[in-house]
């Protein structure tokens, strides 16, 4: 990357964006609500189960305009956008929020917490990874802890980031994909017993839509 380039992707102004398409929320709090989605590349934590391993190396995906991005989010029904990754956190959204927001659009963050917080944001989905331990701060800023549950040592994991948020957070498990036949008893019967949570499903592999 050429030194005006790397200018630029520091102040927010270009990102590494793998792919962007207007759906529906598969899963969390926000399930069923329509938003423009934008998957930014780059990604320090590297889950042996992630579904879009192609949005980890960042220097494969060519830099795009944010003033671009925020013109086409813009431009559909909801006004609302989603930002994920990848680590949307690996770079500075500030610029990014800042369009959005004089375009009357919501804003949405999925994230690790593994990097500091960066743009303002209506929701933060906080999910957070044994392979990168999340900041301190987005224990105090999320509005909802969602944990992948792979086996049974995910629980523990679970509450271990639960104990260190505000009650009022949304707290969910959700099955890792490839592990969901195997895992859903076990989740539920936990729900059951620790109500405190709720179960979230990636709906839109369910439903088939992107």
């Amino acid at each position: 990357m050429n030194q005006p380039e790397e200018i630029l992707l520091q102040a927010g102004r270009i990102l590494p964006v793998l792919e962007e398409f207007y759906s529906l929320q598969g899963e969390g709090y926000n399930t069923g609500k329509a938003a423009y989605f934008i998957r930014i590349g780059g990604c320090d934590v590297g889950c042996r189960w992630c579904d879009v391993k192609e949005a980890w190396n960042a220097e494969t995906i060519p830099p795009v305009s944010t003033d671009a991005v925020i013109k086409r989010a813009a431009s559909f029904p909801a006004k609302a956008i989603v930002v994920t990754g990848g680590e949307p956190l690996t770079y500075n959204l500030d610029y990014l929020c800042e369009g959005l927001k004089e375009n009357k659009i919501s804003r949405f963050l999925e994230t690790s917490g593994s990097c500091a917080l960066s743009g303002e944001w209506e929701w933060i989905c906080f999910s957070p990874k044994k392979e990168a331990p999340p900041v301190r701060e987005m224990y105090q800023v999320a509005d909802e802890l969602k944990v992948i549950i792979f086996n049974r040592d995910d629980f523990a994991w679970a509450e271990e980031n639960r104990a260190k948020m505000d009650p009022s957070v949304q707290f969910y498990l959700q099955p890792e994909w490839s592990r969901r036949n195997a895992m859903m008893t076990e989740i539920v019967n936990y729900i059951k017993s620790n109500p405190g949570w709720k179960i979230s499903l990636q709906s839109h592999k369910y439903m088939h839509i992107p």
